[in-house]
């Protein structure tokens, strides 16, 4: 399965950007690297579908943790599509936020449409693991 050193420079380019997109506590710029019609399904919940929606699925990361950054960890294209690996971390400061800070790990996989942009991403991250952070810090 091809990492980092194998994927085409275009496609690296467009997972920094995204990275960066993550870190900026612009929503709407996380929301556009997704296709007008593309959604973002997150541990199998409902997806947001359309730009629209996404922006709002990142607001409320970011409104949960102003400081949030994120880390691309790796990036690797299979048959099933390319996997982008992150590291988030923050502190839950945000309206009705905890104070702890988190640091989880996920991955995506797209599915990259013929314009370069998202067609549709499966997000995972381990949701207790999240919320046992969110309770009680990262230990």
């Amino acid at each position: 399965m091809p990492e980092m050193s194998s994927i085409p420079e275009s496609l690296r380019s467009f997972a920094e950007r995204y990275t960066a997109a993550g870190c900026s506590q612009i929503p709407d710029r996380v929301a556009n690297h997704y296709s007008p019609s593309g959604s973002l399904c997150i541990n199998h919940g409902a997806p947001a579908v359309g730009r629209a929606e996404i922006a709002d699925a990142a607001r409320s990361f970011m409104t949960a943790f102003p400081d949030m950054q994120v880390r691309m960890d790796r990036l690797i294209q299979s048959t099933q599509g390319i996997e982008y690996h992150w590291t988030l971390t923050g502190t839950n400061t945000g309206p009705g936020g905890t104070g702890h800070c988190v640091e989880i790990r996920g991955f995506e996989r797209w599915k990259m449409g013929r314009e370069g942009f998202i067609e549709e991403s499966q997000g995972q991250f381990d949701e207790s693991l999240y919320l046992h952070q969110l309770k009680h810090g990262v230990h």
